[in-house]
């Protein structure tokens, strides 16, 4: 059941945490739980999805820049919002390039100097940091009404960044499922040597996979800032373990070729109701830290035992 449904762990798992949330008293209302989950969980969605998509492209494979890139774009569309409601588009757009520019530095880094993919996302995150600290730092520009308006608005009860979210989620999945990317991209994470004989660029695969995952990171810094209601150095912290512990959780292979789109969204929500009761708890940071590794060194030793992953 697992190997043919890998998505369905997360979402057993997200609703059995959702009732002990419930049940534990750490909620007033179940629709308010459910509204403040999906808010947050939408944010990491949006980033873990292109995680998914470079974690799919075989062993090696994590992009440890998130972080900075959630930093750096968050400074980036801040300054040319600008807090008027008409530069929205342009802030978001800006937000985008930015990340994609490190996506794009990423690539090169693996492919021109050959350096391995983690250290070379890890060695970009630090020039990246730089970068978004000598912008950001002090920048004290509130986003725009409109777009802090839009990052918490709700239409019937559903917060509008779940929305996005889901629509980004349905375009990834059909980017994955029905088109030539996806394909070479499944085939690369399987077997590059193959692909590549196969008639396959995994050059060029490779680096779209880094520009997605950097580009949609670089969204999420946007939405982030207009929904904390100002950019702030750390506020990409989280999202480097947490990006990988929904990924991992969510069904998708560590070893490559078999991303898994639908359980982004239960490991999300999972790990969001996890940390709200270890919060209502009163547990701290380290605590939650220990928690998600221990999680994702369970789910990755459990997922060596299927068929699927041999």
């Amino acid at each position: 059941m697992m190997s043919r449904y890998p998505w369905l762990g997360a979402w057993v798992a997200a609703v059995a945490a959702f009732a002990l949330t419930l049940i534990g008293g750490q909620a007033t209302s179940g629709s308010g739980l459910l509204g403040a989950a999906l808010s947050f969980s939408a944010l990491t969605v949006l980033a873990a999805l292109g995680q998914m998509l470079v974690i799919s492209a075989g062993p090696g494979n994590a992009d440890l820049s998130i972080p900075s890139s959630i930093a750096l774009s968050s400074a980036v569309a801040m300054l040319v919002m600008d807090g008027q409601n008409s530069l929205i588009f342009p802030g978001l757009l800006a937000a985008c390039l930015a990340g994609a520019a490190v996506g794009l530095a990423n690539a090169c880094l693996i492919h021109i100097l050959r350096i391995p993919p983690i250290i070379a996302t890890l060695a970009a995150s630090l020039i990246v940091m730089s970068c978004a600290i000598s912008i950001g730092r002090g920048l004290k520009i509130k986003p725009p009404p409109l777009f802090a308006e839009m990052t918490t608005m709700r239409i019937s009860g559903i917060p509008l960044l779940a929305i996005l979210a889901v629509s980004v989620s349905i375009a990834v999945w059909f980017a994955v499922e029905r088109t030539a990317y996806g394909r070479a991209l499944c085939a690369i994470g399987q077997n590059p040597r193959a692909a590549e004989l196969a008639g396959i660029h995994v050059k060029r695969t490779h680096l779209l996979t880094y520009v997605l995952c950097a580009a949609m990171a670089g969204l999420t810094g946007a939405l982030i800032a207009g929904f904390a209601g100002g950019n702030s150095l750390n506020q990409g912290e989280e999202y480097l373990m947490g990006t990988i512990a929904v990924v991992v959780i969510g069904g998708t292979s560590v070893i490559g070729g078999r991303p898994c789109v639908p359980g982004i969204w239960g490991a999300a929500l999972f790990m969001f109701l996890v940390v709200a009761m270890l919060n209502a708890a009163g547990a701290g940071s380290g605590v939650r830290l220990v928690l998600t590794g221990l999680i994702i060194i369970t789910v990755i030793a459990l997922s060596s035992t299927r068929p699927g992953d041999h």
